[in-house]
């Protein structure tokens, strides 16, 4: 399956066609605003308003064989220590080798942000070649996932 962190996702409908052309199901998750996609394989899941309501919602699901597609950095965290799949909306993979640096930065990041409020500025907008990063990340980390799952569904050696 694909959990998607619709809030603030510019790659939606992108995720919705990589999994239609895996015939995965696909999550669209979200606390609201987010139209239906007529799509069988999709469903958009509305959850209750609070803090990171949707992130629990994932990180309650998400595990071997799966894919989830965040910005969110602590979500990601869990997710990896799951054993889902993680990406992000430019492509970069999250894995056990690179999120706890990448916690790290983002921890640095805030707190610098709190320490000078000039230091606020926003990401770098969006970009067609993002868009292609992802769509490429998300292909391999759908095709590792499923290799993920093959491997945890095979019997042990030795112990047939």
């Amino acid at each position: 399956m694909i959990y998607v962190d619709a809030d603030a996702c510019p790659v939606k409908a992108e995720a919705e066609r990589v999994a239609t052309r895996h015939a995965l199901r696909l999550f669209i998750v979200s606390n609201g605003g987010i139209r239906p996609s007529p799509n069988p394989l999709v469903e958009t899941v509305i959850v209750p308003d609070g803090p990171d309501v949707a992130d629990i919602w994932i990180a309650e699901r998400a595990g071997t064989g799966d894919v989830v597609v965040t910005g969110d950095i602590p979500l990601a965290a869990r997710c990896v220590a799951a054993g889902a799949r993680v990406i992000r909306h430019n492509g970069e993979s999250l894995h056990a080798r690179n999120i706890g640096q990448v916690l790290a930065t983002r921890d640095l990041m805030a707190d610098l942000r709190a320490a000078d409020p000039f230091r606020q500025g926003g990401g770098a907008a969006f970009t067609k070649a993002d868009r292609a990063r992802f769509l490429d990340g998300l292909e391999r980390e759908v095709r590792a996932a499923k290799a993920d799952a093959a491997a945890k569904a095979a019997p042990k050696a030795g112990n047939e």
